[in-house]
């Protein structure tokens, strides 16, 4: 998903934050609107991510964190003035995607976007295709040809984070923090051995061809 058609909600109370993030966000390709309560939050059509504030007048922000995360596959980033590790973890375990702690640069903010749109299922369509490899990200299921590969939940992350843009190469920190968490502190070896895996249920070592110094990328199964 490009920026250009990514919808940004704006849960925010302060009209010159609001309107603020949306003027600069409209500049930056995205298609934000704000609202400035729980209740319109509650009514707003669909959108792709939500700035959420959790200082709303009508309600607790990380309530309204829960609702949304269990109506909608949406990017949550939380934007407060809280910067408490009690409240992160409240809206991390709340659903939140993210927690930016007023002040913060639009800059980072913009990279914070990117970054959830690259993590979420929201980013492509149900199927990537690449050469003779279907990913179906809905069933979870994947097709070398005719041929159906069972993958393993975490293979199968690999193989979408790979396929999500197939001639990118995509650094090792990266997939890790995708398909585990941003605060997976294993080895990284483990990676390695789930790469090894792929490639030999492919049937190809080229299916997915390492870049020295760099990461992954996917490569064309025959």
């Amino acid at each position: 998903m490009t920026s250009a058609s990514a919808r940004v909600l704006i849960v925010e109370d302060d009209s010159g934050i609001a309107d603020s993030l949306v003027r600069g966000l409209t500049r930056a390709g995205y298609a934000a609107r704000t609202v400035s309560t729980a209740e319109e939050a509650r009514a707003a059509d669909p959108h792709d991510v939500v700035l959420l504030d959790l200082g709303l007048p009508d309600g607790d922000g990380i309530e309204l964190c829960t609702e949304l995360r269990s109506r909608s596959d949406a990017a949550i980033l939380v934007i407060t003035a809280r910067g408490e590790e009690p409240d992160r973890v409240a809206a991390l375990d709340a659903g939140a995607d993210d927690y930016i702690v007023k002040p913060f640069g639009f800059a980072e903010l913009t990279a914070r976007i990117r970054a959830v749109l690259r993590r979420s299922r929201i980013t492509g369509p149900d199927a990537l295709t690449h050469g003779r490899l279907r990913i179906d990200t809905r069933t979870r299921q994947v097709h070398c040809g005719d041929q159906e590969i069972a993958l393993t939940p975490t293979e199968f992350d690999i193989l979408e984070c790979l396929a999500t843009d197939p001639g990118r190469v995509v650094a090792r920190q990266e997939i890790i923090e995708r398909v585990w968490n941003t605060q997976w502190y294993g080895p990284t070896r483990v990676l390695d051995v789930h790469i090894a895996a792929l490639r030999r249920k492919l049937g190809d070592p080229s299916a997915i061809l390492t870049v020295y110094a760099r990461g992954f990328r996917l490569g064309d199964p025959r």
